[in-house]
């Protein structure tokens, strides 16, 4: 209340957003950011410290190339923002280009993308930075404008996000968070990294509010040598194949509580490249003195690079997969794009179990739950999706999959495939905001369906209070969510009978 009376309430919610261990005293460290925004220099961290250049090590040039968010597909596009102000979003209309076009690393610094040494086989997932969240963690506070300082492997990495814009996350807010990794390819001297990360950006700063900025999610390769002295190859990029593949979130207020609108939208490009094989940086002839880098006419000394042969190699989509599943566990049942998910249940003679969202489900964006609504696919993907009972009836009876509403609305008006158009017309004919679970036979007849929202709500609530026969709770399972999703799909299975027995 005296901070409140001595700051005002937008001065105290500056103040809380630095003071990150909430003891009403500003540390040093705590008060780093406003120091280097107001002085404008940043001290070296104590890892580039450590890390001092090897001045025969290799250096990286690498390029990001920036398109910035397509603001028409915003859902709050629609209304023209009525009743957003122009505040809110200004971070987010002034991010045209990346903060830096280029930049020079060394390869030493890749180092962190190398497998530890028990995770040497042929994707076997590692964690770079291991997630600190799940569904008991809660999130992390979105009353914040400055990352935390890096440490250890995470330098890197926010190095690498910086050149999109100053302020990335390396820990997002949600689970799941962190960067996970796997060998895709082994060579005698060389290895191919497949990694995908979860990260996320701060559009604005005080006097404004939080703006947070969540790609779906960053992936990408690297080529680079076993002792990471020479990086041969390195891309990172936010998949783009999806119609909506980022989620914002701002708050409207000085305080946690405060109103927050969220929305997601459509990222054309954000990728970063090297532009060639990391290269000396100091150049020695046979004798070990230094010589020009460039020849006598004044061009730059060309390097050739031996032909990398791989022993060992499985395909990016296989690398992928397992990137995904570590990261979501409901992922070792397959999600099929939905016009597949039909082709195979008709020919393997399956039910199809769909899920339709506002939001994607395998990003590690929050959804709707930032919403004042309890459902949300995070919290499904989370808790039944990846238990082990409810895993074995999808696998054993079920084709799986997931879709965003807009993908739906966008089939439902084609008319070049009626059949198509049709499927979709019947699944957003049952959906409510924001998550549907569906279960449906392959010619698209709906059998049976729930809303997250309600769903929760009945598997929050104690057995005897729960008047439908339709969702019981079994002993067999101390989980009632498990217990009540098992109903569900068992329901869905009993509804369909009359129909496959024909």
């Amino acid at each position: 209340e005296l901070a409140l009376k001595s700051l005002g309430s937008e001065g105290l919610f500056l103040f809380s957003s630095l003071d990150t261990n909430n003891d009403l005293y500003l540390s040093p460290e705590e008060f780093k950011p406003i120091a280097e925004k107001l002085t404008g220099v940043a001290p070296i961290s104590e890892f580039e410290e450590e890390e001092t250049p090897d001045p025969s090590g290799e250096t990286l040039s690498i390029v990001a190339k920036f398109q910035p968010l397509v603001m028409e597909t915003m859902t709050k596009s629609k209304d023209g923002f009525l009743g957003i102000s122009h505040v809110a979003l200004a971070g987010l209309r002034n991010w045209t280009a990346p903060a830096a076009p280029k930049s020079m690393m060394l390869a030493r610094q890749f180092k962190a993308f190398l497998p530890p040494k028990n995770k040497l086989d042929l994707g076997d997932p590692w964690w770079i930075i291991p997630s600190e969240l799940n569904i008991f963690t809660g999130y992390l506070s979105n009353n914040r404008f400055y990352p935390p300082p890096p440490k250890g492997k995470e330098i890197t990495i926010h190095k690498l996000l910086s050149m999109f814009h100053p302020r990335p996350f390396v820990k997002t807010r949600f689970a799941p968070q962190g960067a996970v990794a796997c060998i895709q390819a082994i060579s005698t001297f060389y290895y191919t990294i497949a990694f995908r990360i979860h990260a996320e950006f701060q559009l604005n700063e005080p006097p404004d509010f939080p703006f947070w900025f969540s790609p779906g999610q960053f992936t990408g390769h690297i080529i680079l040598s076993k002792d990471s002295s020479h990086v041969r190859e390195f891309k990172l990029y936010v998949p783009n194949n999806r119609s909506l593949n980022v989620d914002m979130e701002w708050l409207y207020g000085a305080s946690e509580s405060s109103n927050m609108e969220v929305d997601i939208g459509y990222l054309p490009q954000m990728e970063l490249e090297s532009t060639g094989p990391s290269v000396p940086s100091v150049i020695h002839d046979e004798n070990g003195n230094v010589i020009d880098s460039r020849d006598p006419s004044g061009e730059p000394i060309q390097f050739v690079f031996e032909e990398i042969t791989w022993q060992q190699e499985i395909p990016w989509e296989e690398a992928a997969q397992k990137l995904e599943v570590a990261m979501y566990p409901f992922k070792k049942v397959s999600y099929l794009p939905f016009t597949q998910a039909f082709e195979r249940a008709k020919a393997e003679k399956k039910l199809v179990h769909s899920i339709l969202l506002w939001g994607a489900l395998d990003d590690h964006k929050p959804l709707s739950a930032s919403l004042p609504v309890p459902g949300s696919g995070r919290t499904l993907r989370e808790t039944v999706l990846e238990s082990s009972p409810v895993l074995a009836l999808l696998n054993e009876s079920f084709i799986s999959s997931w879709s965003l509403v807009k993908e739906l609305e966008e089939l439902q008006t084609n008319r070049e495939n009626e059949f198509y158009s049709k499927l979709a017309d019947l699944h957003l004919e049952k959906y409510n905001f924001p998550v549907e679970m569906i279960i449906c036979l392959p010619n698209g007849t709906v059998v049976h369906h729930i809303n997250a929202n309600y769903f929760l709500d009945i598997t929050s609530m104690k057995p005897e209070d729960v008047e439908s026969s339709i969702f019981s709770f079994s002993s067999n399972f101390e989980d009632p969510s498990t217990a009540t999703y098992l109903q569900f799909l068992k329901e869905g299975l009993q509804r369909a009978k009359p129909y496959l027995q024909t």
